[in-house]
């Protein structure tokens, strides 16, 4: 199958990267290995990551949020930002279906072949091969760009690397994802699971390759009418949620509930991560980005049964405070959302995959110290943040219990958390450099959703408004490419420039107030 442009993975940064393209002239392709459209735009993530970017979202990226306000008859300007799944999907099928996108679904990558530094075709599990002069690579882990040879990179880098003072192995400090009481990480001789021993930590602000943690987002309802309720899980196992248990015994009314909920639209709440021990499985997918297919669904699956598993418990155990128990059960799955699924997401929260090493490596310095660009393509803002990335069981002293701990010798470990970071930054620009692969490297290549960035740079991209707006600039570069018959290294900037400026993208601080 040939056209112009291929985009590999319906994201929302792969679906608007169509669009934008189609809508400067090109034929497209958007081949989703799934079944769906939108990621987590449509994965549950309903309650958006635009906390002090709101202003700064421009282009297409603020064309899907304010068609999905319309979609609730609100006159908000700036859109929606609190959505259901299901609307965001009508309203990305929408979009590529005005712009004659052709999407061919459950077309999971294989192999990609290449003449000299570019790619002449990619093949997928089914037998088939889509040929194009420019391919976008929109998925969040970066499969088409590591079949092309492009270079990248996994997990977090030390502080050394791009002399970052926020990268590396975290400082075990107070705060409100930190376990607030002693909880034991041991059990009959063992750690509990996916607790790391304190002698395999990396020292503070070394580079260890681990990265934050997945987790479905959640999508509830509390009205009865479209409720499911939560069923027991096949081969429940309560131990599984030992740590959680122990810290509710701890500290009892203490302990905040694992759910952090935000309102949606019609009676509906979309489910992230609260607290040490949350919907996040600590841990648990440091494989992923480089695992093979059988291996991934795997962990996709062990995710699914950690978030269902985390509902009963707080629903129906014992150990879980009365007043969060009842307020768990108050909530249920949507009778309307994910109905291909049994009511759970389609999408796992893959908060950071693979990231290429490109033309630009994007780095802390350049979002609080270089926050402009000549090659700006696009502005974010929102915090670096980092959700949790591991349990470690660490050592502690207490002089009282000294003859305990000749009797016990691990009765003094306690479980910590280790690796939320939240530092706000002021807005930034993403550079063009960042989305191509190093010239010569692969020369028909864009990466909109794993760009070339560091851990740090990258935890301040990685929301959906981002993976849109370098998206917009992705597909519409790929268009340029193709009609001047360029490398993507190569094409006018000032010309992708102008065109992102007439779609209404904000390039610059000075353009706020032009909204």
């Amino acid at each position: 199958m040939q056209s112009d442009v291929v985009v590999y993975t319906a994201t929302a940064g792969g679906v608007v990267a169509s669009v934008a393209a189609a809508r400067e002239g090109a034929t497209v392709m958007l081949v989703e290995p799934g079944r769906h459209l939108g990621g987590m735009l449509s994965g549950g993530l309903g309650h958006s990551d635009v906390l002090g970017q709101e202003q700064i979202i421009g282009g297409m990226a603020a064309e899907v949020y304010r068609r999905m306000a319309r979609r609730y008859g609100w006159e908000d300007a700036k859109g929606a930002f609190d959505f259901e799944p299901h609307v965001a999907e009508d309203t990305l099928r929408e979009m590529l279906s005005e712009a004659g996108v052709r999407v061919v679904f459950d077309e999971p990558i294989e192999s990609v072949t290449k003449d000299g530094a570019r790619i002449s075709a990619m093949e997928t599990r089914s037998g088939a091969t889509f040929t194009a002069q420019v391919f976008v690579d929109a998925g969040y882990e970066g499969d088409l760009m590591a079949k092309a040879g492009v270079r990248y990179t996994v997990g977090r880098e030390g502080r050394a690397r791009y002399r970052e003072s926020l990268a590396g192995r975290t400082e075990l400090l107070p705060g409100h994802h930190q376990f607030r009481f002693a909880v034991s990480p041991w059990r009959d001789g063992s750690l509990l699971p996916f607790v790391v021993p304190q002698e395999n930590l990396a020292a503070t602000g070394e580079g260890d390759g681990k990265f934050q943690a997945y987790c479905f987002r959640l999508c509830l309802t509390e009205r009865t009418e479209n409720r499911i309720p939560i069923p027991e899980p096949n081969r429940y196992d309560p131990a599984d949620y030992e740590l959680l248990r122990r810290y509710f015994i701890a500290g009892g009314d203490g302990v905040a509930s694992p759910l952090g909920i935000a309102r949606l639209p019609n009676g509906k709440c979309d489910v992230n991560s609260n607290g040490p021990v949350s919907t996040n499985l600590l841990g648990a997918a440091w494989e992923y980005p480089e695992a093979t297919a059988e291996r991934r669904r795997m962990i996709w699956e062990q995710h699914r049964r950690w978030a269902h598993g985390l509902m009963w418990f707080l629903q129906n155990d014992a150990s879980v405070p009365a007043k969060l128990r009842d307020e768990a059960r108050a909530w249920g799955l949507c009778k309307d959302e994910f109905t291909d699924t049994d009511g759970w997401p389609h999408q796992l929260y893959i908060r950071e995959g693979r990231r290429m090493l490109g033309e630009t490596v994007v780095t802390q310095h350049d979002l609080q110290e270089q926050c402009t660009k000549p090659d700006s393509i696009g502005l974010c803002g929102y915090n670096i943040d980092i959700r949790e990335v591991q349990w470690a069981s660490i050592r502690t002293f207490d002089f009282s219990r000294q003859e305990r701990l000749r009797r016990d010798p691990n009765a003094a470990d306690q479980v910590f958390m280790e690796g939320y970071l939240s530092q706000p930054v002021e807005p930034w620009q993403i550079p063009y450099r960042a989305l191509t692969p190093r010239a010569g490297e692969c020369d028909n290549l864009l990466v909109p959703v794993c760009p070339s960035m560091s851990t740090i740079a990258y935890a301040s991209f990685r929301m959906e408004p981002g993976f849109m707006i370098a998206g917009h600039a992705a597909g519409t570069a790929a268009a340029l490419a193709v009609r001047a018959g360029r490398p993507v290294q190569a094409i006018d900037i000032a010309a992708l420039q102008a065109a992102l400026r007439r779609q209404g993208q904000l390039l610059h601080l000075s353009d706020e107030g032009d909204r």
